[in-house]
């Protein structure tokens, strides 16, 4: 039996919650647009980026391998005991090292993020949501371990309406002063609500023996180690990336780049968490089946350009309405980017499920080298067309980078598994990507002109998708009983 309705369920229920997101992340952002411009928002960005690097860094791959960890022992009730508390305390020791590390190196820090100590202070002070962030990993990946999809759902809206509220009550009592609360809120309330939800399960039973707490956190680094390695170069790149806008085009700039990756990222959100929190533990558990493996792969990554097409090419269609509509007037410069970037991300919804694989296979080296590959890639072409181009050569940067992954991620997992994309997912693929590219060259040939053909384009891909979505889950049954 395939697993096509069990991906439409879980992307349903994460999708609910990422659309929730959507809406709050719309009124946060806007709110900051407003009373900082492109400047507070580049700021804002480059300090989340430096809470992501460090947490990376000192989380040491532990929440993704504490996900196997719990997935495996779920059915045995001492040893998940055991994996709690190391996954716990472990995240606890490792916070709090990372934590006054970063204070120690906030001014080297702060002189190769912005090129001046003079938000040294701030940085120091970021220490303190890289702690909350490893704490509420450890509980996220406890929650998503023993498959907790709706007690996920929640926690993402619950935190992100109330990190929503204290971080735009921060910027409108204490203005630019207020980014670094505004950054801070975030993992601050996230680490709240999720500790509120992982309360609710049945206390860990069996002894606590510090031999078997330190076994299995040993294990987490072991397995996790490789993966932080990868997750940071990850980090490194777009924190660099940012700095290269930062320090080629200036701090308007930035913000306009933080723009477009903003709103990049948040509307695939909930493609990507879905696969996260669902299909990744299915995956790992189906890797050593290679049939089932690559089957699941193709499903995952059919349901992924279906759910993600129309919206892809609505996007890409009324970028520049959108920018003005979330953003404003100031960060028109972020359409043409977040063009290009949108037609990279169908190659992203293209390549995810496959680059799962290797976080499944626990294969930490080949996933490190393929994030390796798109880091070069990204970093080197932008460099290479930025004096060019502009900032536009960003969003091209990440289609060029997106486009070489994919070839690399088919190559290496057709020797591990013998996976192959499916002929429709190829062809799906390729028709997003040239509709999208069709519609990127009309707008600029003739602004009326690739407005229509988007429009075109966006009603045929939506048709098709929902269409054949109803075909492989029943979609219009599902709706009727979740409405009446």
């Amino acid at each position: 039996m395939t697993s096509y309705r069990q991906i439409f369920r879980s992307s349903a229920i994460i999708g609910g919650a990422s659309a929730m997101n959507i809406c709050i992340s719309i009124v946060k952002v806007k709110v900051l647009a407003m009373l900082l411009g492109p400047a507070g928002v580049g700021l804002m960005g480059l300090y989340q980026n430096v809470v992501v690097v460090a947490s990376t860094l000192a989380g040491c791959g532990m929440p993704t391998s504490g996900v196997k960890q719990v997935a495996a022992s779920a059915d045995e009730a001492e040893v998940l005991a055991t994996v709690r508390r190391a996954l716990w305390f472990g995240s606890v020791v490792l916070g709090i090292a990372g934590t006054a590390i970063l204070w120690l190196l906030r001014a080297p820090v702060a002189q190769w993020v912005f090129g001046d100590t003079a938000h040294a202070s701030d940085v120091g002070w970021l220490g303190l949501g890289l702690l909350l962030t490893l704490l509420a990993g450890s509980q996220t990946a406890l929650l998503q371990g023993l498959r907790r999809i709706e007690d996920l759902a929640r926690v993402s809206i619950l935190s992100a309406l109330v990190g929503a509220m204290v971080g735009i009550t921060a910027i409108y009592l204490l203005e630019n002063d207020g980014v670094l609360w505004f950054v801070l809120a975030a993992p601050a309330v996230n680490f709240l609500v999720v500790s509120t939800y992982a309360a609710r399960l049945p206390r860990p039973r069996g002894p606590s023996e510090l031999a078997g707490i330190r076994s299995q956190w040993l294990a987490m680094l072991k397995l996790g180690i490789p993966f932080m390695a990868s997750g940071l170069l990850m980090s490194i790149t777009q924190l660099a990336m940012r700095s290269l806008v930062l320090r080629d085009l200036g701090l308007d700039a930035s913000g306009h780049f933080q723009a477009a990756w903003a709103i990049s990222m948040t509307y695939l959100v909930f493609v990507l968490n879905a696969m996260v929190m669902d299909y990744y533990p299915r995956l790992s558990a189906a890797i050593h089946d290679r049939e089932q493996a690559s089957r699941l792969i193709n499903e995952q990554s059919e349901m992924a350009l279906l759910m993600a097409g129309p919206l892809l090419m609505a996007m890409i269609t009324l970028a520049p309405w959108v920018i003005h509509l979330l953003y404003a007037e100031g960060f028109e410069p972020a359409a043409e980017m977040l063009r290009w970037q949108m037609l990279g991300d169908i190659l992203k919804v293209a390549t995810t499920p496959i680059v799962f694989t290797f976080l499944a296979a626990g294969r930490g080296g080949a996933y490190i080298g393929i994030q390796l590959t798109w880091s070069a890639v990204y970093l080197g072409s932008f460099v290479l067309g930025v004096p060019e181009v502009g900032l536009v050569m960003a969003g091209v940067s990440f289609g060029i980078a997106y486009l070489f992954l994919y070839a690399a991620v088919a190559i290496v997992t057709k020797r591990m598994i013998g996976f192959k994309p499916t002929r429709r997912n190829r062809y799906v693929a390729l028709c997003l990507l040239l509709a999208g590219g069709g519609t990127i060259v009309s707008g600029a040939w003739s602004e009326p002109a690739g407005y229509v053909m988007g429009a075109l384009v966006t009603l045929v891909v939506s048709l098709y998708s929902w269409r054949r979505l109803n075909h492989l889950t029943d979609m219009t049954g599902w709706l009727r009983r979740k409405l009446l």
